[in-house]
This record gives structure tokens, sequence and C-alpha cells, in this order.
């Protein structure tokens, strides 16, 4: 499981849960006319509203929030857990919202007691927890502004000369690489260690010994263009597809994670996840660039 793959709609689903957790323990019934000492029932005094409204507004968030950190969700009976979660959350509304409007339930209010007895502050509160959990869960995958991360990407620590990469855990080399290419010396500077006196460029100037195989070698094995592997993070989740076409997703990419670009097709990386398995990142629109 990865937090930082959780978005701002599952904060709102998390502090709803707490809400509504809260309410539980305030009252269930408002009296007319009863003092303040008066011993009124919590939520937790009713079977109906803990099943209902609180214990399935909770299991629904947990779900939710689960299914979102899990770098695969599971599926039970072809749903995933996240479409069971928010199926949870709005039946809790819908049962809140039942009882604020009958919190006597089956009571026959003999004597007129029923005409005294209204929806206490721990309904109230449900209603409106469950209410806002419902909508966060709904709303996330469709709304930009609950799409983005509730824990944003670490930037690098500090700029590192071109060609080299930050120091950190996974998304950052353990250890200086060599850039890609190899970098030539500074103007004014003599050059790579090994090739004394080199111009920019490492071009041999007439009259000095040609590079030796090696290094042509070495040139030769560089791919074609100007692509060099980078490490990047993305701003929301986004499916990785396997490099043979198939529309299957093999993985998803969370935010907050560094993964490794290794090879650019058109508009598509080509992308290696921390367990080592690579596929193709087809929507690479506003990605960080470490």
């Amino acid at each position: 499981m990865n937090i930082r793959s959780l978005t701002r709609g599952d904060g709102v689903v998390i502090g709803a849960a707490v809400l509504l957790l809260i309410a539980s323990f305030l009252d269930i019934y408002s009296i007319d006319g009863a003092s303040d000492s008066a011993d009124i029932p919590s939520l937790w005094g009713s079977g109906p509203v803990v099943l209902g409204v609180v214990l399935a507004g909770v299991i629904g968030a947990a779900l939710v929030v689960v299914a979102r950190a899990m770098p695969q969700p599971k599926k039970v009976a072809g749903l995933d857990l996240g479409q069971f979660g928010v199926a949870f959350t709005v039946f809790a509304a819908w049962s809140a919202l039942g009882n604020i409007f009958d919190p006597a339930g089956a009571f026959d209010g003999e004597g007129g007691f029923v005409d005294e007895l209204g929806a206490g502050l721990g309904l109230i509160l449900a209603l409106i927890a469950t209410l806002v959990m419902a909508a966060a869960a709904v709303a996330t995958p469709l709304v930009p502004a609950l799409k983005g991360a509730l824990i944003p990407a670490p930037r690098p620590a500090a700029p590192q000369p071109y060609g080299g990469q930050p120091q950190g855990g996974y998304g950052y080399p353990g250890a200086q690489q060599q850039p890609y290419g190899g970098q030539p010396g500074q103007p004014g500077q003599p050059g790579q260690p090994g090739q004394p006196g080199q111009p920019f460029g490492g071009q041999p100037q007439p009259g000095q010994p040609q590079p030796q195989a090696p290094q042509q070698a070495q040139a030769q094995a560089q791919p074609a263009g100007d692509f060099s592997p980078f490490w990047f993070a993305v701003p929301v989740p986004r499916p990785l597809f396997a490099e043979d076409g198939s529309p299957t997703p093999i993985a998803e990419l969370a935010p907050g994670t560094w993964y490794l670009a290794v090879e650019q097709r058109g508009a598509n990386l080509v992308a290696q996840t921390q367990d080592g398995r690579r596929g193709v990142l087809q929507d690479t629109s506003g990605i960080q660039r470490g």
C-alpha cells in the first residue's frame, strides 16, 4: 500500500468518517423540555442506526481509501473494492436521511411522546458526515480538484549537474551515474580524464591521435536521438499498460513515487516500476521530472 497515492477526495472521505465516529457518541434524540441531566442514548443505542449509518459509513470509507492505496485494486464479483465502498457510503447517507425524518422509528408514541421527540445532535452530524462522505467518494474520479495528490511528491533536495540524479529512495539512484552520452568538460577547462585537451564535443583536432576503439564502440552503442533516461513522478494515479499494446493495465503509477523513464515512443513513455516491471505510460501530461 502506498499512502502517497491517496487523493484530496480520499482526504475528505477520511475526515467525514472521523466526524461520523464522533457523532456516534452524541445524542440520538432531542426531547423538548428535557433537562440537561436527562439520560438520552447515543447512536450506539439503536441497532438500525449503528448498522445502517455508522458501520456502513465507516466500512465504506475504509474500502474507498484501501482501494486507492493498493497498487492493484482487488475485485469482488467483478467490482473493485472502491466501487463497493462508494455504494456503502451512499447507503449510509440514505439511512441517515431516513432516521432524521423518523427518529422514533416504529415507536407508537402513545400519550403524544413522539411529538416531543426529534433528531438529536448525533443524528444531525451523522447525516452531514455521510452526505459529505458519499459526495466525495462519487465525485473524486470526476472533479480534477479532488483528483490531486493528498500528499504531494517531494521535490529533489538540491539541483544536480546536468545528467546527474538526486539522492533518495526508489526513484533516485544510490550513487552518481555516468550522464547519458558522457559530459564534456567546462569551457576553458581540460576535457574528461584520459582525454586531456580535448575540446567541447569530443572531436579530435588535427595533429592529435584518434580516439581509442572503446570510445568508438561507446559512441556507436548510444541510441539515436537525444532521449536520456530520467526519473519522474505523476501528479495523479495513472495506469501503466503492457508494452505489447494490451488494453489491461499492468500497474498503477502513484503520486509521490519516482519512476524511471527508459524509453520514449512518440508521446508515450516506457516506465519501470519499483519491482522491475516495464510498461507504457500513455498520459504524460503534468509529470514532474527529477
